[in-house]
């Protein structure tokens, strides 16, 4: 299969992602009285994301992707302090809403959480330092994966957000949007320490 007509698959399959909405919880039955949530239930993401805590305890896959400065990197560079790690994309509405949420919390987090948002840009830089320099981030850093090798590897649509521990294995990953400026947010952050 020739490269293009490969890329062209891939950015496919991640616009087919971007923006999916879930489908809507079903609702009792009249009369019904709901199931009691557990006292201790961990926060739940906003609508239309899903929470997955199923590889929990997983070590970050060694994945090859790009630093601001070009070099390559992957997320054992990071160890030694909790990383999120956010793949996202210009063309992605709900991607780009994040992220000045997303530089709020590298700039409140400072030097306790890594916040590394990956571009999965086939472009790379052409499209991403342009958006970077508009958006005016303070936090952030433009990280490129523009092979998109992360989102393929972890089969995720866009936008998926990825906690790791201090040790570099997963605690929980969100897939879809998720309002990061709330309590429910941070409190997921939080179980990383």
């Amino acid at each position: 299969m020739s490269r293009s007509l490969m890329m062209l698959l891939l950015t496919t399959a991640l616009v087919a992602g971007c923006d999916r909405q879930s489908p809507k919880p079903e609702q009792a039955a009249p009369g019904a009285t709901p199931a009691a949530a557990p006292a201790a239930a961990p926060p739940a993401p906003v609508a239309g994301s899903v929470l997955d805590r199923s590889h929990k305890g997983e070590a970050a896959p060694a994945t090859g992707f790009k630093g601001p400065d070009g070099k390559p990197l992957t997320l054992a560079d990071f160890r030694g302090k909790p990383v999120l790690l956010n793949l996202w994309a210009t063309w992605c509405a709900p991607c780009v809403a994040e992220m000045p949420q997303l530089d709020a919390i590298a700039a409140r987090e400072a030097g306790k959480l890594h916040v590394l948002t990956v571009s999965q840009d086939l472009e790379g830089a052409a499209k991403v330092t342009p958006f970077f320099a508009k958006g005016g981030y303070k936090a952030l850093k433009p990280y490129l994966d523009d092979q998109a090798a992360l989102s393929t590897g972890f089969q995720a649509n866009l936008p998926t957000t990825i906690l790791y521990d201090s040790t570099g294995h997963e605690v929980w990953r969100n897939s879809g949007g998720q309002d990061w400026t709330s309590d429910a947010a941070a409190k997921l952050i939080a179980e990383a320490s």
